[in-house]
């Protein structure tokens, strides 16, 4: 009998041992075969899928050169992509998936801001560190100490284009159509008409839409009475476009001015020649004859057969920095994450990376012109 309920004993603790061996292995972010799992959250489908088909093939790049080289820590890197289709509610359903399921060490993503401040809650509480390489809109990193971002903020992005229009453009008047249910339209907004009327500009009349409209012709109709010598366009291309046609239908004549959602080949689909001649903020140009930038471009275009836009060439940087985050603290744990993401300064495709007390990027933009159907370098402005 003794001997019977001490083989039950020794079973029961090899149970538990096993058991216990699975959940931590699956917590650590590696799975079976030990690889460091990162979550990435983006749009592959949806209004803005553009923006996430580049963002992965940037990533993937990066996958294929990394485990090339050995990996990290001595382990494979896998990311592992969820589909947000550019929506807050379906951003926030596949952050707990990748969290609770897939027991990532970390987040790349997401994409654009109202998804990005909705995950952020999400990663805070959990505490895993979030790393997004495009999200613009200031509250994304106020979610707390586990959320980064390696792209400069819509107050400075806001600003440059402001000041762009003001010395380069000798602009004196300007108009404004944005979304008003976006975070991102948003916050451009506030910070471009703040930086131009105190560069002695003035905003002659503002005008909001809300997402998914299609018919602007009456905000536009009110726009044109006004002869604004720039008109700003804070969204994304496949709104822009539409907007620049509809405007110039209309006989509109002002500039168009924009930010770093305008970066798509598709914008020149939809807008067509309506939208060239119109500037536009961004993060880095193809153009740029860094070294960095050199090597990245001929890479990509190596094994896509096409030159990379912002996004691939922000998501790649981010998803990078997060790996030498990995590397530098020396573990997968998520305060070791953490705490080098915190002490980051480097350089990456996009330029120099400082992470500052808020855990934002400091670094510079360009400034890109839409011209005969494509995105020409205009010049860079430094923070």
């Amino acid at each position: 009998m003794k001997r019977k309920i001490l083989s039950l004993v020794i079973g029961i603790a090899m149970a538990a041992s096993v058991f216990t061996g699975c959940t931590n292995s699956g917590s650590s972010g590696t799975g079976s075969s030990g690889d460091i799992k990162i979550g990435v959250i983006m749009p592959l489908t949806g209004s803005v899928a553009q923006f996430g088909q580049s963002g992965k093939k940037g990533l993937d790049l990066l996958q294929e050169e990394t485990n090339k080289s050995g990996g990290i820590l001595g382990k494979k890197v896998k990311f592992i992509y969820e589909d947000d289709e550019g929506k807050a509610a379906s951003s926030v359903n596949v952050a707990q998936k990748l969290i609770n399921d897939e027991k990532v060490v970390a987040i790349e993503g997401p994409l654009t801001s109202t998804c990005a401040i909705s995950v952020a809650a999400i990663a805070q509480q959990n505490k895993i560190p979030m790393v997004s390489g495009t999200a613009t809109n200031i509250k994304v990193t106020q979610a707390g100490d586990y959320v980064f971002r390696t792209c400069f903020i819509d107050p400075f992005q806001g600003t440059a284009v402001a000041k762009f229009a003001s010395t380069k453009l000798n602009a004196k008047t300007a108009t404004i159509l944005y979304n008003n249910s976006d975070d991102y339209s948003k916050g451009l907004t506030d910070a471009f008409k703040a930086a131009f009327e105190k560069s002695g500009g003035k905003v002659l009349e503002t005008e909001t839409y809300a997402t998914n409209d299609q018919d602007f012709n009456a905000q536009l109709t009110k726009l044109k009475s006004k002869n604004s010598d720039v008109m700003f366009l804070p969204d994304y291309y496949s709104t822009v476009g539409v907007i620049a046609k509809q405007a110039r239908n209309l006989g509109i004549k002002s500039t168009f001015l924009g930010g770093d959602g305008w970066d798509s080949s598709k914008l020149f689909d939809i807008g067509g020649t309506a939208v060239d001649g119109a500037y536009f903020s961004d993060h880095y140009s193809a153009d740029d004859t860094a070294p960095a930038v050199v090597e990245f471009v001929k890479n990509y275009k190596t094994k896509y057969n096409e030159v990379p836009d912002a996004m691939a060439a922000l998501n790649y940087d981010a998803a990078k920095i997060l790996l030498q985050a990995i590397k530098d603290g020396g573990k997968t744990d998520a305060d070791s994450i953490k705490n080098a993401l915190a002490k980051m300064d480097t350089n990456v495709v996009s330029g120099n990376v400082k992470i500052d007390k808020d855990r934002n990027a400091v670094k510079a933009a360009v400034m890109i012109q839409a011209k005969d159907g494509k995105n020409v370098f205009s010049e860079k402005i430094n923070p």
